[in-house]
């Protein structure tokens, strides 16, 4: 579903060269649910707007279903961090869901079916007519997912979503990403800092290196497809993947090589 070959990104100006991302190559399968984690500032964002189509990689391509990315998709959608910005203050919550489907020449009524199945589909079935600001950070939150739910994209793109919200909410949410991941068979590419996180939700994990960014490894999470945040995070398995991510970690901040970027099974303590 999603292919990335070769990806590089320099920033250029005032006399200063950057280079973010050198060489990154990895493939989602349709219907994977994929983490990608690395150090602090490793290019994790620039990534993810080069596979949107929101920046102009330098070198490389991107690949949706075999067609080069050259500009936003329409089979994509995107959740981004700072939900207070993506959300238009003076526009109910029930317009911030249906603002895209505008673009798709639905009729009215088809607008309205698929923004009530979405706010549904994540708990806020009664609160189309409420404002943003009426609403918790996790509450918003969950606007943003409804509103790319709607959209109906084959791939979801998302970019630490819950990285503003409380632990609790963080918890709650997660547990939404993956029971919507299940129900609607969605490609998902979630970004996110939280090693914990990463284990929990991915399927698989990619671990980026230090800027400039290339993959360090693949790691393929062998955790029962039916998670919970009491019984799995508290696991052996979950304990053994969670180290094996945050040593590729540790040891990228530190610049030493990294195992071939290929997918891998962690290696179990027995």
């Amino acid at each position: 579903m999603l292919d990335v070959r070769g990806l590089r990104k320099v920033y250029e100006g005032s006399g200063r060269r950057v280079e973010a991302v050198r060489d990154l190559t990895f493939t989602v399968a349709a219907g994977e649910l994929v983490c990608l984690v690395g150090p602090s500032g490793c290019g994790k964002t620039t990534l993810l707007k080069c596979v949107g189509g929101l920046l102009a990689p330098t070198g490389g391509e991107v690949l949706l279903a075999g067609r080069t990315v050259a500009g936003p998709p329409p089979g994509m959608a995107i959740v981004f961090q700072e939900y207070g910005r993506s959300l238009f203050p003076w526009m109910r919550v029930g317009e911030n869901v249906e603002l895209p489907l505008r673009q798709k020449g639905l009729s009215r009524a088809r607008r309205r079916e698929l923004v009530a199945d979405a706010l549904e589909s994540v708990g806020l079935a009664d609160a189309a007519g409420a404002y943003p600001w009426q609403l918790s950070g996790g509450m918003q939150q969950r606007v943003a997912i409804a509103r790319a739910l709607a959209y109906e994209p084959g791939v979801l793109l998302m970019d630490e979503p819950f990285a503003a919200v409380d632990a609790q909410t963080r918890a709650d949410l997660e547990d939404l990403v993956r029971g919507l991941w299940r129900e609607r068979g969605m490609t998902i590419l979630f970004v996110t800092h939280d090693i914990d996180e990463a284990v929990y939700l991915g399927e698989r994990v990619i671990v980026l290196s230090a800027s400039p960014t290339v993959v360090r490894e693949q790691l393929k999470v062998d955790l029962p497809v039916e998670r919970d945040q009491l019984h799995t995070r508290v696991a052996p398995r979950f304990a053994e993947l969670r180290t094996q991510v945050y040593e590729q970690i540790q040891a990228a901040k530190h610049g030493t090589p990294g195992e071939p970027p290929g997918p891998t099974e962690a290696p179990s303590a027995t």
